[in-house]
């Protein structure tokens, strides 16, 4: 399995998080084919890339990926670099913080100085050569001490869809490659802040968007699961402790259905900022590598435009089309010919059972749908 690189030092993992349903890019986005197994900006699909951009910073064998049971056999298809056994697919999905535990709670037992490095599936990045300088940085930062290190967006609109980091004093910056990377103190993260909040933290110049990338040494996390979540944490040690044996599955089905449902935001990082800056031991670096979550149908368009040339700003995929009077559109009807008259800012999207009308705006809220269907029973539809 060896890629012929040069392991990283210190050690460093990557766990990718592949476990999302992604409902707001429904109707493409389903349950057993969700956004992180579409090809929606390239050639790839977005856990490909995801895993492709880490290729020059580790060999493959030192990534895993958390998934779910409906999704685990066509990420393995699409991963065959990557053993089958470090694909681990949830028994239940119980969000991001028993995930990024369980990633630390396994590796603490061989070596719980490796740095941990935790990486949404479905991001998009524009600069790949600087997300690897900035990625370097944060390994070897965190590999100082028992620091969490998070890498945060400088925002360039009043997003209300993301989390946002106010970000505290600057300290000693990291040197890597002769260039040195700045770093701040954390403050305190705002899960996902309202327009008025949003335009303020816009203004001050003093926030970042949290980019859902974090690293820390796997005993880091490992104590301050013990420390902020101590009822995970044992039930954790019991699944790690089972790992490699014959038992794993049994062990991994019974407890981890039994940890809470809680963002690692919440369950670590909130409570951990609210130490103070100084002991809360939260840095962050920039994650100025053009970075873009990708979270919804005007994320996508955004993200296409900027890297297409697209007439009358409009992202069109489809057989034929005809544009007039349109512009600031995004079209996904790949089989047809779609025409375009007097409209503006509006998102189509087309499926062989489903089709989407929103605007750009409102497709943050495509989301709904999906719980309405479900509502109702339509689960083929989701």
């Amino acid at each position: 399995m060896s890629s012929g690189k040069t392991k990283t030092s210190p050690p460093f993992t990557a766990f990718v998080l592949a476990g999302g349903s992604g409902t707001r890019f429904w109707p493409r986005s389903r349950r057993a084919l969700a956004k992180q197994v579409l090809q929606l900006d390239g050639h790839h699909t977005m856990i490909q890339q995801t895993v492709a951009r880490l290729d020059d910073v580790m060999q493959d064998y030192d990534v895993w990926v958390i998934t779910n049971d409906l999704l685990c056999d066509i990420i393995t298809e699409q991963l065959p670099g990557i053993p089958q056994e470090r694909i681990l697919c949830e028994p239940e999905s119980r969000n991001t913080a028993p995930a990024c535990a369980l990633a630390a709670f396994l590796l603490e037992r061989d070596d719980p100085e490796t740095v941990i490095g935790i990486f949404p599936s479905d991001h998009a990045i524009g600069n790949v050569a600087r997300f690897h300088m900035i990625l370097r940085a944060a390994i070897k930062l965190a590999s100082s001490g028992p620091k969490i290190v998070v890498l945060g967006a400088p925002p360039t609109r009043d997003e209300t869809g993301y989390g946002y980091i106010e970000l505290g004093a600057a300290v000693t910056p990291t040197t890597v490659g002769g260039e040195a990377i700045p770093v701040r103190r954390v403050r305190r993260f705002t899960e996902k802040p309202d327009r008025a909040r949003a335009k303020a933290f816009l203004r001050s110049g003093n926030y970042a968007w949290n980019s859902g990338m974090f690293l820390w040494s796997a005993q880091t996390l490992c104590d301050a699961v013990r420390e902020h979540s101590p009822a995970m944490a044992p039930l954790l040690e019991k699944i790690a402790a089972a790992w490699g044996t014959p038992e794993f599955g049994a062990v991994f089905a019974e407890f981890y259905p039994q940890c809470e449902s809680i963002s690692i935001d919440y369950a670590i990082l909130e409570p951990r900022s609210a130490k103070g800056e100084t002991a809360s031991e939260l840095y962050c670096l920039p994650a100025d590598f053009a970075w873009n979550d990708l979270g919804s149908w005007a994320a996508l368009y955004e993200h296409v435009a900027e890297t297409r040339e697209c007439a009358n700003a409009n992202v069109i995929e489809a057989e034929n089309n005809v544009q007039i009077d349109s512009t600031g559109c995004y079209v996904f009807a790949p089989s047809k010919t779609v025409a375009l008259v007097g409209v503006k800012d509006i998102v189509l999207v087309e499926t062989d059972d489903a089709i989407l009308i929103t605007t750009r705006d409102g497709s943050q809220d495509v989301g709904k749908v999906v719980k309405a269907l479900k509502s109702t029973g339509r689960m083929d539809l989701i």
